[in-house]
Formats: C-alpha cells, sequence, structure tokens
C-alpha cells in the first residue's frame, strides 16, 4: 500500500503529464463537440489528481485538512479548462 510520501509523488507527476497532454492537444480538443465534452472530462481528472496530491500533502505535514483545498483544485482545474474551449469549463463543473 502507498504510503501519503508515494501517492503525493504520483499524483503530481500524472498531474504534470495529463496538463501537459491536455495543453499539447487543446486544438483537437476543441475541434469538435465530443472532444470538447472530453478536454471537460480530463480537466476534471485534474481536479481528482491535484486534490489528492493537496489532501497527501495535508497529511504528511500535518496542516489542517478543510474546503480550501477543494475550491483551490476546482479553481485550477477550471482555469486549466478555459484553455481548451469556454464549453469545457461548463463539462468540467457537471463532472466534478
Amino acid at each position: 500500500m502507498a504510503g501519503p510520501g508515494r501517492s503525493m509523488l504520483y499524483s503530481l507527476l500524472l498531474f504534470a503529464v495529463t496538463f501537459s497532454l491536455l495543453e499539447m492537444y487543446r486544438g483537437k480538443l476543441a475541434s469538435s463537440e465530443l472532444l470538447t465534452i472530453a478536454g471537460g472530462f480530463i480537466s476534471s481528472l485534474l481536479f481528482v489528481l491535484l486534490l489528492t496530491f493537496i489532501g497527501n500533502y495535508q497529511e504528511s505535514y500535518g496542516a489542517r485538512t478543510g474546503w480550501g483545498a477543494v475550491f483551490l483544485a476546482e479553481f485550477v482545474a477550471l482555469v486549466v479548462a478555459s484553455t481548451v474551449h469556454r464549453v469545457c469549463i461548463t463539462t468540467c463543473c457537471l463532472f466534478i
């Protein structure tokens, strides 16, 4: 079983890879309606990965856990979704 440190590292690496791929293919994702919805779904996966990272960071270093982490992760996911297409913001909110 992975501890909080290893899980924190894996979620950060997956976040970076997913974010990079999303930005590399943002033109393709914005080209059709179905791919735009997929872009929103991928952005919602970024939310999960970032929330996992923040939660494990708080657990490892004894920080207080609260709703601020959820709002921060959601804000970052929505900003990333906005770089792909405007509809990705809406679908990201629906998938979260």
